[in-house]
């Protein structure tokens, strides 16, 4: 049974840093493409950024390029995505989602496998 567990959420304010983290659980082998995506109230889920676990090829949207990083450790089972520069339109419930196959994607249709979200909110 594959599960997936968001942590390192919370309130900060605008300019500051936070890492999430992603424990995984049951995911075998490599052949996987993982990704974060957040929710804000009243909006459609929205990619964040992608890599894939065998190489560690990395797929950001614009809006996070040159402040979050996606990157894994693969001893530890767990994707982290680090954030910094943080502004208020940050503010969502962040998803740690894991799909089978190299190809990184940034739809959420190409990921079977999500957490339960982590919240993040940045004060202006």
């Amino acid at each position: 049974q594959v599960q997936l567990v968001e942590s390192g959420g919370g309130l900060v304010q605008a300019g500051d840093s936070l890492t999430l983290s992603c424990a995984t659980s049951g995911l075998t082998g490599s052949m996987y493409r993982m990704g974060w995506f957040r929710q804000a109230p009243g909006k459609e889920r929205e990619f964040v950024a992608s890599i894939r676990f065998i190489d560690g090829t990395k797929q950001y949207v614009d809006s996070a390029k040159g402040r979050f990083i996606i990157s894994r450790d693969n001893g530890k089972n767990t994707l982290y995505l680090q954030m910094s520069s943080l502004k208020p339109e940050d503010t969502a419930m962040y998803y740690c989602a894991a799909g089978r196959g190299l190809e990184l994607r940034s739809s959420a249709g190409a990921y079977e496998y999500w957490g339960q979200g982590t919240q993040v909110t940045v004060s202006s």
